[in-house]
């Protein structure tokens, strides 16, 4: 069976690959660092990413459900999400469809941050729509936070990725994540203003050079 979403069959950070009907992730490694600190980090971080999964399911958002995990061969095995990436649902999809796709993406970060969560690498290609949910995949870049900053950052990256790629839809979108991440974070507010001042400094730096 072939996955109808695209693997990184070489990424920067990982090998990605399917074995037996599961998602292998294998974290590679870094010839620049020194062999032990590049294997302490490696399992670290493949620890880590498979903590965030689980964690990221326990408080209700759709994600793999994870098999196995490898720490010395640095492996993470978890099940496969057989959909189509929210990426290339968007482009043939009627905008009321739309806003329900990202209410329910704005609601599942608001669980993420909730939770303690940033993902780290918010896009349209790491979240899979299936029998009408959205999943969310690749924690790689992803940590556990309090800090307001940190969550403004994530859906910070969010907004710029909709901006390259969703731009027609980039409002309908975007005013609609919004609209769910309320719904499900306290602090949604104080996240949101971030995100503008983040902004802010973006600008200032860019009229600077």
């Amino acid at each position: 069976m072939e996955p109808t979403q695209k693997f990184k069959k070489n990424g920067a950070e990982a090998l990605i690959y399917l074995e037996d009907g599961f998602v292998i992730k294998e974290r590679i490694e870094k010839r620049y660092r020194i062999r032990e600190i590049d294997q302490k980090i490696r399992r670290l971080r493949t620890s880590l990413e498979a903590n965030l999964i689980a964690e990221v399911r326990r408080h209700g958002v759709n994600a793999p459900v994870i098999i196995d995990v490898d720490k010395d061969n640095f492996k993470i095995k978890m099940s496969f999400i057989e959909g189509i990436r929210i990426k290339e649902y968007f482009y043939t999809s009627k905008n009321d469809e739309i806003k329900k796709i990202c209410l329910k993406i704005g609601e599942a970060i608001g669980r993420m941050h909730s939770a303690g969560i940033v993902h780290g690498d918010l896009t349209t290609s790491n979240m899979i729509f299936k029998d009408g949910e959205v999943y969310f995949i690749d924690f790689g870049l992803g940590f556990f936070s309090k800090r307001i900053e940190d969550f403004g950052t994530d859906l910070k990256l969010l907004k710029e990725a909709l901006q390259s790629t969703h731009f027609k839809i980039l409002k309908i979108c975007w005013d609609n994540i919004l609209k769910g991440y309320k719904k499900e974070y306290k602090e949604a507010d104080k996240v949101i203003e971030k995100v503008k001042e983040i902004e802010k400094r973006a600008r200032y730096a860019q009229k600077q050079e």
